[in-house]
């Protein structure tokens, strides 16, 4: 998505915000797109609180001891239930005295939708827009006693007394008796007055109003635990249970407006699916039908198993159903069930049990596979030690036990890790042979003092603080604790852009497509925060570090490492295609193996197909420098540029005969044209020097020199003026007009006969050219103008002697192919014959042969000789030699660019023919430039072009360069194909330990040197890549994505 593009645009910006809150409130509409009276939304007020009131009533004579709890209900239920009646069937009357008034139409359809016209506080129409009413009569008799029902349980689930008995504290009866009549009133409000829009829409029509039923049916669920917990006492886990709901009550709106709850109809087939799938050991089914049927009996199977008599039949029974019960089952839910009915949570007051069941319910969702192996750990020890008074069974509770035996495990990995990292250090020292001595008195130091290491370590992951090794050699030290990102700067915001940027941006959404996948399967392991991952295709390195996990989702943040690799980098990149192909491509015959890479901080995981570009770069050494291709190559640049023009009219043609039709379409169209068929006339060799002398003189093949320039004094202006255009009364003449996009009748005079004049030959001062005269001249073929070139492009700078000398280098038949080859453009008739007619047209083609030629000249000059390889890469580059034209192309933009894309395709096609084969006919020449242009841009790396186009996915790049250091011509050609990028995960701490020190180094030691040791290429350490992926400034990689958020669901 373009920066430049919102989420929302302003006009459904402003619908949602009109939208969103009356879904939170369940229904008022109270912020509107217009102005409306305050009785609108006083009266919406009333009904919203309605509830509130009457539950209220019962609720203060249980207070006072003058009901019961149940009379209370009843009394609260029944003012509701007659209440909604009157609320109903006033709407009912409203409606049929309603009366339809037909409106303005307005141009903003959600703002109409929202439009009233209010007469009064009780009007029909403000009793329609309040109260909209029911479809069915049934419904609105159905939803009125569903009201009396939802409040008088309300009031009942609500009461003050009973909330305090539930919690003991006075001050919480507060917030959940205010916050919970807010939840019903929000329920009743969408039920019986008018039903709130659902975040969590499952049907695309609400045919049988089963919207407004959502709410109840939550507050019915909530009502039924605590009903079940006053008639069964003595049940602690449906107490405690009642005391979590009445907590999650109040929040149930937000749940409703976040579309975290579902509708009715989709919780109905849902949690028969689950059933299904979870309990009975099923599967989903493709249809709703199936799903029921497949229920039904699935279930009829479990209780028959419940009456089966004998015990081997009962075991051959289950035995076939165990083949349907063999998923995995195991969920959350499970967990949850486990810690809900742990007798610890009796003591809710201990601070200990807070605690602990605080992170067990997180870690629940957090992280389901930790707080699964910490579920079996805690139930494992328990068993066995049950019997047994021992601390672990006498002073800690579940929580306590489960926190416990989270951290330990935690620092366990860490010191594992930190372990192998300091072999690592070790390893690597010792594998230095410059600096072999020194070293390995550090060796031999820390297995010396191996316990003292020991405690260094272990004393790092008790903090789980980093493992510094200072100036990475084998000197531990203990770094001080930090956030797992190591840095403090925000994800994403910094980074060392250059034009191989592009590469990476291209590459992230194919890639997190492909780690979606990968992180479903498990092929990257436990998915833990801080973990760090290592990709590589060809040139490219991507860094990949796990920011934030949670149960549905994985935040991570990719970084895209420099492409213009130095010695380090390109040491420590082969080290790394070395264990990947280890790992990937190799066969193994034997059974067992040497680890060739023992001791890596790179562990490979999987492969991840991606669709990004390959990267090719060829000598273009025997092509580009041979005298063939460059003599065929100046007759080629003539054929594209031909075709290039034509395909640019024809197009141009098109979109204007979408916008309008023509004026006087059947009238010929004349034009004022330099005729080069004229008498002959002697050519003065002043006219030749003058042509010749235009050509800077510092225009050479010297590619390293600097780029020609320009001169552009007086004399040159004047020679390049171009005659204005004069009004003529010529209808149906080539103009340019402007029409309104509503007129169909007379254009303006002015207009009308607005004529184009080639314009003279550039004149030197105080001279004339040869030609002497503008014959008035129209089109041969009616149909011409839709292939007439823009009309500034008519204007000639090459005297007519030059222009009748170069004219013979068109290519009459590539042109009659290439006009015969065309689309129509809404032509009526028969479209060959007139294309056929357009291609004899001879006024049109002198339009081509001008334009053509004098781009040709512009590009190419009038030498006959042939052009050096400096010469096509200086063009190609943009540098154009200065001659008489240069101005007038250059004062033309997009046919400058025109003329730079013809001979950019013309050097492509060189390159092609030198590579593949001669072009065989007009055909194949005709496909290949329509290849070009449809699946290559043919450009340069520095354009904003080129990287338009990575970023838009071009099948295929081409670029030409020049290395100075080989001094030969290359071509770069980038391929978008779908590859494997292989991924390893690093080890976290060598990259913690090695940020640690580069913080220090640089920070306070500020060594920035750039040749300093830590920074030194290693294979084992992977010491280059780790500083390049550490956040600016000290760090420097070339991308770095803002948090990429990844549903694992």
């Amino acid at each position: 998505m373009s920066p430049d593009v919102p989420l929302l645009n302003d006009y459904k910006k402003d619908f949602f915000l009109k939208r969103f809150p009356q879904t939170v409130l369940g229904g008022p509409r109270l912020k509107l797109g217009y102005c409306a009276p305050p009785y609108i939304y006083v009266n919406q007020i009333i009904l919203f609180l309605m509830p509130c009131a009457l539950g209220g009533i019962g609720t203060l004579l249980y207070q006072l001891d003058i009901l019961e709890d149940y009379y209370t209900a009843a009394l609260s239920g029944g003012l509701m239930l007659l209440t909604a009646f009157v609320i109903q069937f006033t709407s009912l009357y409203a409606r049929n005295k309603s009366v339809m008034v037909e409106r303005i139409l307005t141009t903003d359809i959600l703002a109409e939708e929202d439009e009233h016209e209010f007469t009064s506080c009780a009007g029909a129409e403000t009793i329609k827009f309040l109260i909209p009413g029911k479809k069915y009569i049934t419904n609105t008799v159905f939803h009125s006693v569903l009201a009396g029902l939802v409040c008088g349980l309300g009031t009942w689930y609500l009461l003050p007394k009973r909330i305090t008995l539930l919690y003991g504290s006075a001050g919480g009866t507060v917030v959940l008796v205010f916050f919970g009549w807010m939840t019903l009133c929000t329920g009743e409000y969408s039920l019986i007055v008018n039903t709130a829009i659902e975040t969590a829409t499952f049907q695309t029509q609400d045919t049988y109003e089963i919207t407004p039923l959502m709410r109840p049916l939550y507050i019915f669920f909530f009502v039924s635990v605590d009903l079940a917990h006053r008639f069964m006492v003595n049940v602690p886990a449906l107490e405690q249970m009642n005391q979590i709901l009445h907590i999650l009550f109040i929040f149930l709106p937000f749940l409703w407006a976040l579309g975290t709850l579902p509708p009715p109809d989709a919780l109905f087939l849902w949690a028969m699916e689950q059933v299904l799938e979870f309990g009975l050991g099923g599967s989903s089914m493709s249809t709703h039908p199936r799903l029921l049927i497949m229920f039904i009996v699935s279930a009829g199977t479990a209780i028959t198993s419940y009456f089966i008599p004998s015990s081997v039949g009962v075991v051959l029974f289950m035995t076939g159903l165990g083949f349907l019960l063999s998923l995995n089952l195991m969920s959350p839910f499970a967990m949850i069930a486990f810690l809900s009915l742990d007798s610890s949570l009796q003591g809710l007051h201990s601070v200990s049990v807070s605690i602990g069941f605080t992170r067990a319910f997180r870690m629940v969702w957090q992280n389901t596979e930790n707080a699964l192996l910490e579920t079996v750990i805690v139930s494992a020890v328990h068993l066995l030690t049950s019997s047994t008074d021992v601390w672990w069974n006498r002073s800690l509770d579940t929580g306590i036990r489960l926190l416990l035996v989270g951290i330990i495990h935690d620092r366990l990995i860490q010191f594992i890790s930190k372990l192998q990292f300091a072999v690592t250090v070790l390893l690597a020292s010792w594998m230095e042979k410059t600096r072999r001595k020194s070293t390995t008195t550090l060796c031999i130091l820390n297995i010396v003092f191996s316990p003292f290491v020991l405690v260094v370590i272990a004393f790092s992951t008790l903090l789980s603080s980093p493992l510094l090794p200072l100036f990475t050699l084998p000197l531990f030290l203990v770094g001080f604790p930090r956030p797992t990102q190591s840095w403090p700067g925000v994800v994403g915001t910094a980074a060392c852009v250059c034009a191989d940027t592009v590469y990476y941006y291209q590459m992230v959404p194919g890639l997190t497509t492909a780690l979606q996948s990968a992180m479903v399967a498990g092929s990257l392991g436990l998915l833990l925060p801080g973990s760090h991952y290592l990709g590589r295709f060809q040139d490219r390195l991507i860094w990949i570090m796990i920011l934030e996990r949670g149960y549905t989702y994985c935040c991570i943040n990719i970084k895209g490492l420099e492409l213009q690799e130095t010695s380090c980098h390109t040491a420590e990149a082969r080290r790394v295609d070395e264990v990947f192909e280890d790992a990937f491509e190799q066969e193994y015959t034997r059974i067992c193996s040497i680890n060739e890479h023992f001791g890596n901080v790179l562990t490979p995981c999987t492969v991840l197909p991606v669709k990004l570009y390959s990267d090719a770069k060829n000598v273009l050494s025997g092509i580009i420098d041979s005298h063939d291709n460059l003599r065929e190559f100046k007759g080629d640049l003539v054929k594209v540029l031909l075709w290039i023009l034509v395909q640019y009219c024809s197009r141009r043609s098109n979109m204007q005969e979408n916008v309008h039709k023509t004026e006087n379409k059947g009238k010929a169209s004349l034009i004022i044209l330099p005729a080069l068929n004229t008498s002959p006339q002697t050519q003065s060799p002043d006219d030749t020097d003058s042509l010749n002398s235009e050509i800077s003189n510092n225009w050479s093949d010297d590619i390293f020199g600097d780029e020609p320039t320009t001169k552009k004094g007086k004399e040159e202006k004047d020679q390049l003026k171009v005659l204005q255009s004069i009004n003529l009364p010529i209808p149906g003449s080539v103009e340019s007009q402007s029409v309104d996009d509503h007129s169909t009748g007379k254009v303006p005079e002015n207009s009308v006969h607005k004529a184009v004049l080639l314009g003279y030959p550039a004149v030197d001062k105080g001279k004339q050219e040869d030609m002497v005269y503008i014959p008035l001249t129209e089109f041969r073929c009616s149909h011409s103008h839709l292939l007439s070139l823009p009309e500034e492009w008519m204007s000639n700078c090459l005297p007519n002697s030059k222009m009748r000398e170069m004219s013979s280098l068109f290519p009459e038949e590539w042109y009659q192919f290439v006009l015969r080859q065309l689309e129509c453009f809404h032509l009526e008739g028969n479209v060959p014959n007139v294309l056929e007619e357009i291609a004899k047209d001879t006024v049109l083609k002198d339009l081509y042969v001008r334009a053509v030629m004098t781009c040709y000249f512009s590009l190419f000059g009038v030498d006959n000789t042939d052009p050096s390889p400096s010469h096509i890469l200086r063009v190609y580059n943009g540098v154009l030699p200065w001659s008489v034209a240069l101005d007038w192309l250059t004062e033309k933009p997009e046919l400058f660019q025109l003329a730079l894309k013809a001979f950019r395709y013309t050097l492509k096609l060189m390159i092609d023919k030198a590579s593949l084969g001669p072009i065989e006919d007009f055909q194949e020449l005709t496909n290949c430039l329509e290849e070009y242009e449809s699946d290559w841009y043919i450009g340069l790396v520095s354009d904003e072009k080129w990287k338009e186009a990575i970023l838009q996915e071009k099948p295929c790049l081409f670029s030409l360069g020049y290395d100075p250091n080989m001094g030969v011509y290359t071509g770069r050609v980038l391929t978008l194909q779908e590859l494997l990028i292989q991924v390893g995960k690093l080890n976290t701490e060598a990259v913690r330990g090695q940020w640690a020190n580069l913080s220090w180094e640089l920070l306070y030691a500020t060594n920035d040197d750039e040749e300093r040791y830590s920074i030194q290429a290693h294979p084992l350490l992977l010491r280059n890549l780790t500083v390049q992926a550490a956040d600016p400034p000290l760090g420097y990689p070339i991308y770095s994505s803002k948090p990429v958020r990844i549903h694992l669901y």
